[in-house]
């Protein structure tokens, strides 16, 4: 079922303040500006108090935890919106580029969820005999790949289509399946096996 509330309403549920609810919202820009803020900007926001910066806080927090619990480790993913939604609790919000693995059995069972190599705001290194590395030490048989763009672009560059290659001829050469490589942005995840890349 739809909820219709605002992000005002919601807000103010969670402050039991409306006017305050709205001010947040006006001097952030909106939901993600509030929850990406620095905790000291939101604790100097008038009537907001430790408490109320604290639970503005842990709301991220706890909606990257409930995506997480979709991809419990040792089950099967049941469906690529599982996956999609996990990644994007865990990359979307990110200002600097991560590439991540998730390690899977060969019943496509989590294995591991690794944040394998960090960036700068417009790229990272990756390093394939590393990726292989870990994937072998965990006995995967398969592995989807993720990264962000923290520009909120999710349209794969090249630079992201060579890697993509690459690393599926390394993991090819020790009978590991690359499954997709999914590329974030700003609420769409972006999948290169659905473009025929993988």
């Amino acid at each position: 079922m739809m909820d219709n509330r605002t992000d005002a309403d919601l807000l103010c549920a969670l402050l039991g303040d409306r006017a305050r609810a709205q001010g947040l919202l006006q001097r952030f820009g909106g939901l993600r500006g509030l929850f990406d803020a620095e905790p000291q900007a939101v604790l100097a926001s008038d009537g907001i108090g430790r408490a109320g910066s604290a639970r503005i806080a842990a709301v991220p927090e706890l909606a990257r935890r409930y995506y997480s619990e979709r991809l419990p480790i040792g089950e099967p993913i049941r469906c690529p919106t599982d996956t999609e939604l996990f990644l994007k609790a865990r990359l979307r919000h990110l200002d600097h580029e991560l590439f991540c693995c998730l390690y899977l059995d060969n019943r496509h069972r989590v294995l591991r969820f690794d944040e394998l190599f960090r960036g700068t705001i417009d790229g990272t290194s990756v390093y394939p005999r590393e990726v292989v590395k870990e994937a072998l030490s965990v006995n995967a048989a398969a592995v989807i790949l993720a990264h962000n763009h923290p520009s909120g672009v999710a349209e794969p560059s090249q630079a992201d289509e060579r890697i993509t290659r690459r690393l599926k001829a390394a993991l090819e050469l020790v009978d590991i399946r690359l499954l997709d490589h999914l590329i974030v942005g700003d609420g769409k995840a972006t999948s290169l096996a659905s473009r025929g890349l993988v």
